[in-house]
């Protein structure tokens, strides 16, 4: 897998981490390629993985109480992950995902997700943190835009 994906790429990717918790985790993920316009994620679905976007865009989007009518939430680009809401708490995807443009991916599996927490905790809780950092700004920006609003 990672021979796909150039190294200096993966260190921007998960700049986060040391090089010996990347060299734990790339075991446990799966390149995928999208092509634009391909469904990723589908609210209401079942959450079992989560990507990191190495390459592309993508959009996140709710659909609105006009059924078929969606609002578009955010545009994920290179570096941002997606989908990592429903795997940590093993729930249903609260959004809709579509590929904006071709996009690679890294996939994290829930299972994988899981081994990763029991064979590699510290790494797991790098991981962790840096998910509560990215929908922590998330939630910061979501609440300017509305006091803005209001």
């Amino acid at each position: 897998m990672s021979a796909s994906v150039p190294a200096a790429r993966l260190e921007e990717l998960f700049s986060f981490l040391s090089a010996g918790e990347r060299e734990s985790l790339l075991p446990l993920l799966e390149r995928r390629v999208c092509k634009a316009g391909e469904l990723l994620l589908r609210t209401g679905d079942s959450a079992d993985f989560m990507c990191f976007v190495v390459e592309g865009k993508l959009e996140v989007k709710r659909e609105t109480t006009f059924p078929g009518k969606f609002v578009l939430l955010a545009v994920l680009e290179r570096g941002s992950m997606v989908g990592e809401v429903g795997v940590v708490e093993g729930d249903r995807r609260n959004a809709t995902v579509v590929v904006a443009e071709e996009s690679q991916l890294l996939v994290l599996s829930r299972g994988n997700m899981e081994k990763l927490l029991a064979e590699h905790p510290v790494l797991g809780l790098s991981l962790l943190r840096r998910i509560i950092h990215v929908l922590g700004c998330r939630l910061r920006r979501a609440s300017d835009r509305l006091s803005r609003l209001l």
